[in-house]
């Protein structure tokens, strides 16, 4: 049985690789660690800023990458040893956020402060582009 998807439509050519982006981020459910995504204004387009809440990393345990149209944000704390927790309230646990980044988009940086995680990015805005195709006469 073939599946049936919103980029399936004959009129919507070279989307498989969104598509396939999308499933990726739908399977990502998991909600740790919690962010904020705010717009900023920019001055030659769109601004985000990306802000995860990632208390207890260190700067060494924190990783960004830009990964076939992906933002990927990692988190891997090292284990300090064995301890003797009268109570465990605080997870050390891994982590992988991933966010679908927009044709054109690019990160600006990024800055750890007070245990949140700031990434900015920015779209600039696309210059309108006309462009005529010449048709030949076959023979």
């Amino acid at each position: 049985m073939t599946r049936m998807s919103q980029f399936s439509s004959p009129l919507m050519l070279g989307f498989e690789s969104i598509e396939r982006s999308l499933e990726r981020v739908a399977k990502s459910g998991d909600g740790y660690p919690p962010y904020n995504i705010e717009r900023l204004q920019g001055e030659q387009g769109d601004r985000l800023r990306i802000t995860l809440a990632v208390a207890g990393f260190a700067l060494d345990d924190l990783d960004i990458t830009t990964e076939q149209g992906q933002l990927v944000i990692r988190g891997r704390q090292k284990d300090e040893g064995p301890r003797d927790y009268l109570h465990r309230g605080i997870a050390a646990r891994q982590f992988q956020k991933a966010f679908v980044l927009a044709d054109g988009m690019h990160v600006l940086g990024a800055e750890l402060r007070n245990g949140l995680l700031s990434i900015e990015l920015e779209r600039p805005e696309p210059e309108p582009q006309v462009r005529r195709v010449r048709i030949v006469e076959a023979e």
